[in-house]
């Protein structure tokens, strides 16, 4: 059903503290073969249109013609994982992949993890 660099608009409210709420576009992260198990839930950044520069990695910038209307962020700072029924429609773009190895470095660097 989903693939990993797809982005899909979700749901999700209610949001709590510092995490983003509402029905907005989430960048779809989690390995293929574990979407390809039917798991329930599956691992996302979101995306805002409050773009910020100079943020890397704690924000990636997507150009408005990577499948989204606006110009936007994604907010590698708020990675999660969501039950699948929070997804709405989609998928509605599909990102690059230069920006998807951009995205990796980034939650490499914020989790300090190593690429292999």
């Amino acid at each position: 059903m989903f693939k990993r660099g797809e982005i899909w608009l979700a749901n999700l409210n209610p949001s709590q503290g510092t995490e983003p709420g509402k029905i907005r576009p989430v960048l779809v992260i989690q390995d293929q073969a574990l979407l390809d198990a039917g798991h329930p839930s599956t691992l996302i950044v979101p995306l805002t249109t409050n773009v910020l520069k100079n943020t890397e990695p704690l924000r990636i910038h997507v150009p408005a013609s990577s499948g989204i209307k606006q110009s936007s962020d994604l907010l590698i700072d708020q990675i999660r994982a969501i039950d699948n029924r929070r997804f709405i429609k989609g998928p509605v773009g599909r990102l690059p992949a230069a920006i998807i190895k951009k995205v990796d470095d980034a939650i490499c660097e914020v989790m300090g993890l190593q690429m292999l």
